[in-house]
Order: C-alpha cells, then sequence, then structure tokens
C-alpha cells in the first residue's frame, strides 16, 4: 500500500477522492483494503474465493473483516451487492489491487478494466497480452515483484533482528519498510523513464542486475 500511496502522489491525485477494489481477501487482500481505508480511499468491491461485495458507497471495511474471521462468506456480508470474481475486475474504479491468484487479466477483460492504477499483489495476476494492452490504455503499474517484494523485505528485516539480538518495535518495522520500498519504487520508476520501458521490465531488469552483481561478487557453488 505504501507503493499505492507513492502513486498517488506521483500522478498527483488525492487519496481521499479515489476508490478501490481488492481481489483477495486474505491475508494480503485484507490487510490492503485496511490500509486503503485508513489512507481515506473509499473501497467500493472486494471479493473471496466464493465471490465478492459491491457498494458504490464504500464499503466498513473493518467490519467485513470481523464478518469473514468469523467465518463468513464476502458475499453474503448484509447490504452489500453481490458481484463475482470476474465482473469485480471490471468495476471502475482507480485502484485495482488483484491479490488472489495468477492469470486473472488476460487479453479478453484487460480492455475493460478501468482503473487509474493496477496494484498487483498476487504472483502473476496479469498475462503478457494483457500488459500490453493496459500500456495502451495509460494504466499506471506496480507489478508485482516490485508490490509483492514488501513481504520479503519484512522477512530480511526478521532476520537483521534476530542477528543482532535487537528487536524493533511495529512503528520501527513500518519506517524501515516505506523507506526501502518508496525508494524502490523510485529507483523502478527512474530507469523506466531512462530506457523507455514499462514499470514490469525495469522492476525485472533492477532484479537481474542485482541477482548478476552478487553471483559475480560470491561466486559460483556447486
Amino acid at each position: 500500500v505504501n507503493l499505492v500511496i507513492a502513486a498517488v502522489e506521483r500522478l498527483g491525485l488525492s487519496p481521499e477522492k479515489l476508490t478501490a477494489v481488492v481481489q483477495g481477501f486474505g491475508n494480503v487482500g485484507s490487510v490492503a483494503a485496511q490500509e486503503f481505508h485508513q489512507h481515506g480511499v473509499k473501497v467500493v468491491a472486494v471479493s473471496d474465493i466464493y465471490g465478492g461485495a459491491h457498494d458504490p458507497g464504500g464499503l466498513p471495511v473493518d467490519d467485513l473483516v470481523r464478518h469473514v474471521g468469523k467465518g463468513g462468506k464476502v458475499a453474503e456480508f448484509p447490504g452489500v451487492t453481490p458481484v463475482t470474481n470476474k465482473a469485480l475486475l471490471e468495476i471502475p474504479c482507480d485502484i485495482l489491487a488483484p491479490c488472489a491468484t495468477a492469470g486473472q487479466i488476460t487479453k479478453e477483460n484487460a480492455p475493460r478494466i478501468r482503473c487509474r492504477i493496477l496494484a498487483e499483489g498476487a504472483n502473476g495476476p496479469t498475462t503478457l497480452e494483457a500488459d500490453e494492452i493496459l500500456a495502451r490504455n495509460k494504466v499506471f503499474l506496480i507489478p508485482d515483484v516490485l508490490g509483492n517484494a514488501g513481504g520479503v523485505t519484512a522477512s530480511y528485516f526478521e532476520w537483521v533482528q534476530d542477528t543482532q539480538k535487537f528487536f524493533w518495535d511495529i512503528d520501527e518495522v513500518n519506517r524501515q519498510l516505506k523507506r526501502i520500498m518508496t525508494e524502490a519504487f523510485r529507483e523502478v520508476l527512474a530507469l523506466a523513464h531512462e530506457r523507455k520501458v514499462s514499470h514490469r521490465m525495469a522492476a525485472l531488469m533492477i532484479g537481474i542486475s542485482r541477482v548478476s552483481e552478487a553471483m559475480r561478487f560470491r561466486g559460483l557453488y556447486p
């Protein structure tokens, strides 16, 4: 979500005037929806594996999280309009966050995706053919390789704290996470602009170059 807010600022938008749709309501999607809500973004639709809930006026995200936590299904939450996972992706919104499974946005539905920012929380939710369509439609992409890096970064924080025998509080974890992710976001955008490539390609280029550098430094082992 830090990256989404950075993208919002980059585009000169105000979170309080934006809407979000989140596909997936597990560890990634539910937290993303709560974070959007806390930043003032109106969450108008979310879904789990069984289907989704839609309310143009905004969903009561915290109540919905409690409902699902007690074993309820998203689509059965009182007062919402049920929607399929397929239809949910095509709801007009400012921020679309596919946080469920791979291959959700394809060449078939990509022309009907109506969002300003696509923030990939799942692994590979967008096919290569859909990528080209979204790029032509000027959708601002936060690719999965960048958007999913927060979890791995937090795991790195755990390792650092263990080796130092020193433990950070949650505020320090969030501060460090925001710093690293925001810097990574800026690096990706800068390379994309410099090399005139997509955000996804720029993120992959940076990742591959760093792996290559590490291999040269450490050497190859059997």
